[in-house]
């Protein structure tokens, strides 16, 4: 792990940035930063005023992921065609980008009228502003993150993490080709987890929550329910899920990090399982006091011993 960048992150709403205003007016450190924002349904202009002004609100701390997104919800509240799915965010992406880089836009495209030299206010105090590419499964999205020379998100939220190797070795082997160094590739993991005194009380808080809100989407989707053994199985040390007392998370961690050739930021989604504000608020205290320290340590320990073994 580059460094061991661990967040606590929740999707309340469908205003984060709004939300992170807020936090940001009572926070002095940490970092600002939503889920995926659906860039395809969204407007570039808007969305970088947006994360633009909560950079200016908390001083410099705002980011931005952005994605195709993996539900479609969006498409028809906004009047558009998921037969434009892809050109859609490919479009948008790179407006955005143009936004961020130039004061003043002159950009023109198929699904948005033309910008011709106006200014995009405010300026953030950041320069550039961090955005993320947030991606799923699809190797398009991972080569388009590569080329762009975006750091990567990515969301793993079943099965095996090390399934998605191949996928990253494909950004980092793309973004090189693009001639973008290795610290501009940066990959960060967006996994649902939850940490608590003891493995039995994790399970035990988490998997009710966590059955039902799988049981709507698989019932849209037409999925099988899932079961305690699923949850069972995506909790061993090769599976998806961050659920359990401090040391196994942190070992969990670990393990994402050497299945995925390093990472350098690690969130947590805990509001999937629907849990009680005092359990959110005692493992965010958790992960920030015991698990994100103990993950600092393990790797500049194993950043030490790399470089005398160099020596």
């Amino acid at each position: 792990m580059e460094s061991a960048n661990i967040t606590a992150r929740s999707t309340l709403d469908s205003a984060p940035a709004i939300i992170l205003g807020a936090a940001a007016a009572r926070t002095q450190r940490i970092r600002l930063t939503s889920a995926v924002t659906v860039l395809s349904s969204a407007d570039p202009v808007r969305v970088f005023q947006n994360f633009a002004t909560l950079d200016l609100l908390s001083q410099g701390r705002a980011e931005m992921v952005v994605g195709r997104g993996s539900f479609i919800e969006s498409f028809p509240l906004f009047g558009l065609q998921l037969k434009d799915y892809d050109s859609l965010f490919s479009e948008k992406l790179d407006l955005l980008l143009k936004i961020r880089e130039n004061e003043h836009v002159h950009w023109s495209g198929k699904h948005r009228a033309a910008l011709t030299g106006q200014g995009v206010y405010p300026r953030p105090v950041q320069n550039p502003l961090p955005i993320w590419l947030g991606v799923g499964g699809t190797p398009q999205s991972f080569a388009r993150a590569g080329a762009l020379g975006l750091p990567l998100m990515v969301a793993i939220i079943g099965g095996e993490p090390n399934r998605f190797r191949p996928l990253v070795d494909l950004y980092r082997e793309t973004g090189k080709r693009f001639g973008h160094s290795p610290d501009q590739l940066r990959v960060g993991v967006h996994a649902l987890g939850y940490v608590a005194p003891s493995t039995q009380e994790a399970v035990d808080d988490f998997f009710p929550g966590y059955a039902r809100a799988i049981a709507s989407v698989a019932k849209e989707r037409g999925w099988p329910a899932v079961t305690r053994a699923d949850f069972n199985a995506q909790r061993t040390q090769r599976g998806a899920l961050i659920v359990g007392e401090p040391d196994e998370v942190i070992e969990k961690i670990i393990m994402y990090n050497e299945v995925l050739g390093g990472i350098s930021r690690l969130s947590f989604q805990m509001n999937a399982a629907s849990l009680p504000h005092a359990k959110l608020m005692r493992a965010i205290e958790t992960i920030g006091s015991r698990v994100a320290p103990a993950v600092r340590e393990r790797f500049a320990g194993k950043s030490r011993a790399q470089e005398r073994a160099a020596s």
